[in-house]
This record gives C-alpha cells, structure tokens and sequence, in this order.
C-alpha cells in the first residue's frame, strides 16, 4: 500500500455524499475497485469495505469485515485506522443487537494517544449504553466528551461526569466555574 492508494481512498470517500440514498452498491464498487488493487491478507481492503457497508447501512455486514481488519493487523499498520476500526463497529453491533459488545469494544481507546476520534469514543458507546438501560453511564461519556470543548465549567461538567458514572449516592461537585 502507497501514499496514491490512500490519496485515491480519501478521494473517493469524499465523493460519498455525492451518492442518493439508494447508490451504495456504486459507491461500494468504488470501493472494491481500490481494495482489488491490495495484496491479498491486506487488512486495509476489509476495513475499507466495512466502512463502505457501515455507511450504507448494512451494519451486519460491516462488523465482520471490521474484525477481519483488526485481526489481520491494522493496529500494527495503521493505529489511527485501527482506532476507527474499534469506535465504527461500536455503533454497527448496538444495530444489529450487540449493545454490550459495542460498548465493550471502543474502551480501551479511551487510553489511547490523543486525536480528533477522541469524543466518539465516548459517544458512540454512550448510545449503547443508553440501550442496556444505563443512561447515567452514557450521559457520563457523552459530559465528559463535552467539557474539553467548553470555554468555561470544564471542571465542573468533568466532576459532574465523575459523579455519574460512579456507584453511590449523588453529590453536587464543587463549582469552580472553569
């Protein structure tokens, strides 16, 4: 894989929103057009594909394919990929039933080194969370996902978020208004 099959896939999921609602086989050939150019056992063809299912819809047939690339070593290649590999298939397996798995599989990103993916990893499962009936939990993630965008109170919506997501009795966090 080279940086002018990457400029081609960016390419072509630029192109995405192009596409009507009923043009995902199209795309998807687009798709598939460039993962056929991959050497066999690439792990970047099958995340490609997941996300061009995922996209479209077809959570089912995403979450394969996303394991497929985790397993063939996209971490090993392409953190960043990887990351994404984890944070999609969150919400493709909440679709199809699997709202503990899709929970499960972005927390250890929370850990990972810092980038623009870093407030989806706390709101995608946030939606799942919400969906095992563990709304104060989800509402956690999605606070403190909030806070380090905010000019002020990022201290307070941070222990706000702490709170929530802890067992016990609920307790007001001290204002500091920063």
């Amino acid at each position: 894989m080279d940086t002018d099959w990457e400029d081609r896939v960016t390419a072509a999921w630029a192109t995405f929103e192009d596409y009507g609602e009923d043009e995902g086989p199209a795309f998807r050939a687009v798709i598939d057009a460039l993962v056929a150019e991959l050497p066999d056992g690439s792990p970047h063809g099958p995340f490609e594909r997941a996300c061009a299912w995922d996209t479209a819809g077809h959570s089912d047939r995403a979450v394969p394919l996303h394991r497929e690339a985790l397993d063939g070593g996209l971490a090993a290649r392409r953190p960043y990929k990887a990351r994404r590999a984890r944070i999609r298939p969150a919400s493709s397996l909440r679709n199809t039933g699997r709202a503990a798995e899709g929970v499960a599989l972005p927390r250890p990103e929370r850990d990972a080194p810092q980038d623009e993916s870093d407030d989806a990893v706390r709101a995608v499962p946030a939606v799942g969370l919400s969906d095992l009936g563990r709304d104060r939990e989800g509402l956690a993630l999605v606070l403190e996902a909030l806070a380090g965008h905010l000019p002020r109170y990022r201290r307070s919506l941070a222990a706000y978020a702490r709170l929530l997501a802890a067992p016990g009795p609920d307790t007001a966090p001290a204002s500091g208004g920063t």
